[in-house]
């Protein structure tokens, strides 16, 4: 009679573990009504593209706004999208909100995916004739690259008066982690670009964002305002990267008139603050932008990108494309011919 008690509640565990679908759905990623396999890159409409490369599983994963998720074993063909964010919708950022240039990134064995996440139900300022929604860059955790990712301890990384977008994720010399994200330049009318600390698990941020610099700076970026061409007042997708000397670049975004540019500045000081040199040029085509670095199986530094059109009916046309990189000297040099 025990033995077959004890048989009875083994069946139980197994029934409760393995045909549990609520088991199996948190564990993987969850493929959306438009799944497609096989899929060339420049069939994919994303924007703010970032790349994974995971040595774990020698997959690709791409992810940018949207808050989908690809995979891909050559960078060639891709499958997806997956949705793998999972919010809390008790939180402030509501129950859909908009997610914009998702990131992943691998810190001390656990996955993390920073993020902007918009509630346009809430407004946290009017400036002129804009309303401005609350946004912040935010970060989730999963213990594997496809996740799911789901919230961490802290609700709030970023102050709620303040829109922020685009954050993401650096190791400064001093050995503590930051994110690295712009303050909107709808609010403040001149883009910043900010970090602040975080804990030393990523579950949220510690003391006040400080400012590196602002879209002003920029020799390159020009826009007309009331007649008259000044400097460009967007800042956009921060990346930070290190070059073969150990100098310390950012890779960040704004526009020349109506043209997405990519531009690139130096750390002087090899660390966070600074001070920052803008580059004189950019350093992609023109209509790319939002860049991140990654490396390949092969070892071989890519860019990735999105382009930037507008089709016939205004509609804005972001496409993921790759560029190789070499970072073997003091600056960063793209190979704009071998683009994929």
């Amino acid at each position: 009679m025990k033995q077959k008690l004890i048989l009875f509640i083994s069946l139980l565990l197994a029934f409760a573990s393995c045909g549990n679908p609520k088991v199996e759905q948190d564990a993987l990623p969850q493929k959306t009504a438009s799944f497609r396999t096989d899929v060339p890159l420049d069939s994919i409409i994303l924007s703010d593209p970032c790349i994974l490369a995971d040595a774990k599983t020698r997959q690709y994963y791409m992810t940018g706004t949207g808050g989908l998720l690809w995979k891909s074993k050559d960078l060639a063909l891709w499958e997806g999208p997956y949705r793998v964010a999972d919010i809390d919708t008790t939180s402030w950022m509501g129950s859909r909100p908009q997610i914009w240039a998702a990131e992943l990134h691998e810190y001390n064995g656990k996955y993390y995916y920073f993020a902007t996440f918009t509630n346009n139900s809430i407004a946290i300022d009017t400036v002129g004739n804009n309303v401005i929604p609350r946004r912040a860059s935010h970060v989730l955790v999963s213990d594997k690259a496809e996740g799911p990712y789901r919230p961490m301890a802290d609700p709030t990384y970023l102050p709620a008066d303040k829109p922020t977008l685009d954050g993401t994720f650096w190791v400064d010399r001093d050995g503590k982690p930051y994110m690295v994200y712009c303050h909107e330049w709808l609010q403040n009318n001149n883009g910043t670009i900010e970090k602040i600390e975080l804990k030393s698990d990523l579950s949220g941020s510690i003391g006040e964002g400080k400012l590196l610099f602002r879209a002003s700076d920029s020799p390159w970026s020009r826009e007309k305002l009331d007649g008259k061409t000044v400097p460009n007042r967007v800042t956009d997708g921060p990346w930070l990267f290190r070059t073969g000397t150990g100098r310390l670049g950012m890779l960040w975004t704004s526009w020349i008139f109506d043209v997405y540019t990519q531009g690139v500045a130096y750390s002087e000081s090899g660390t966070l603050d600074g001070p920052w040199v803008q580059e004189p040029q950019p350093v992609t085509p023109p209509n790319f932008g939002h860049g991140m670095l990654f490396r390949d199986f092969d070892g071989q530094w890519m860019l990735s990108a999105h382009s930037h059109r507008v089709d016939e009916k205004g509609r804005y046309i972001r496409v993921p494309h790759l560029f190789k990189v070499d970072l073997s000297g003091d600056k960063l040099a793209v190979d704009t011919l071998s683009q994929l």
